[in-house]
């Protein structure tokens, strides 16, 4: 199991008056790291969008059930995730170490409370290798170059951006950070995206963005379907392509397909 130098653990100072994307994740997910300030733009961010837990939980889901395929059906046993969020139940390499105990991840985030928990995320199987990068997506040849300490570039990498591109509002930017990524990883390596958009709920997404904005919060924008799927260009992606993630490969229910949510995603495979 691998683990971090005691000297890479400094102090942060928690900024609890400005809302946060991972604290109020975490709130809609039901856990207990977050303050009002999350909470009151939680609370503001559901009345105008009703079914946003619902989406929360929706991308939960999605993480399970890629993760899953990725493991059992491509043989993936490295996982790069940036924007990891919050620890809750079943984080990436809970589910991939249950699957495959000798897998390796390593999760990136810049938020300080993240920082905080980060040795909980630590926790690997002794087979496997959990670290944690203290790390901003807009610099991904910094991540790529520590990461390595811990996974083999060699070798296939699934690239994990769940609930994070969206928080790069400048399209060429956002574009750019992905090709780098992608471009870093051999062939058989896949990346997964997550990402709001506002076609459930239209006008009402961009108002609550708007708003969350304005109380401070992180610098977020909704991607429609085709601007999502042109993250993937010259990627093979995977049935069913890009959809809402309570519609990607779901469990079978005898009530027919799930309802859409606000947070839609997708697999691809880099040929």
């Amino acid at each position: 199991m691998s683990t971090s130098r005691e000297s890479d653990w400094q102090p942060v100072e928690l900024d609890a008056g400005r809302p946060h994307s991972a604290r109020i994740w975490n709130y809609w997910l039901g856990g207990k790291d977050n303050y009002p300030a999350d909470r009151e733009a939680g609370d503001m961010v559901e009345g105008l969008i009703p079914g946003i837990v619902d989406s929360a939980r929706a991308d939960r889901a999605f993480l399970g059930r890629c993760i899953k395929h990725l493991v059992t059906e491509a043989g993936i046993r490295q996982f790069l995730d940036i924007g990891t969020g919050l620890p809750t139940a079943d984080n990436t390499h809970e589910v991939t170490q249950r699957l495959a105990p000798e897998s390796r991840v390593v999760y990136v985030d810049n938020d300080p409370l993240v920082l905080v928990h980060a040795r909980a995320l630590l926790v690997s199987s002794p087979e496997g290798a959990t670290t944690y990068i203290d790390a901003d997506l807009r610099d991904p040849h910094h991540i790529l170059r520590v990461a390595a300490e811990t996974l083999d570039f060699t070798k296939p990498v699934a690239l994990m951006l769940l609930g994070i591109l969206h928080h790069l509002t400048d399209d060429e930017e956002a574009g750019k950070v992905v090709r780098d990524l992608v471009d870093a990883v051999p062939p058989g390596s896949y990346l997964v995206i997550a990402h709001a958009t506002a076609e459930v709920h239209g006008d009402a997404m961009h108002e609550a963005m708007r708003r969350f904005m304005e109380r401070g919060g992180t610098p977020i924008v909704a991607r429609d379907r085709d601007h999502l799927a042109s993250f993937f260009d010259g990627l093979d992606l995977l049935e069913p392509g890009v959809v809402s993630c309570s519609r990607w490969r779901p469990e079978h229910t005898p009530w027919g397909e799930p309802a859409e949510v606000s947070q839609f995603c997708g697999v691809a495979r880099k040929p």
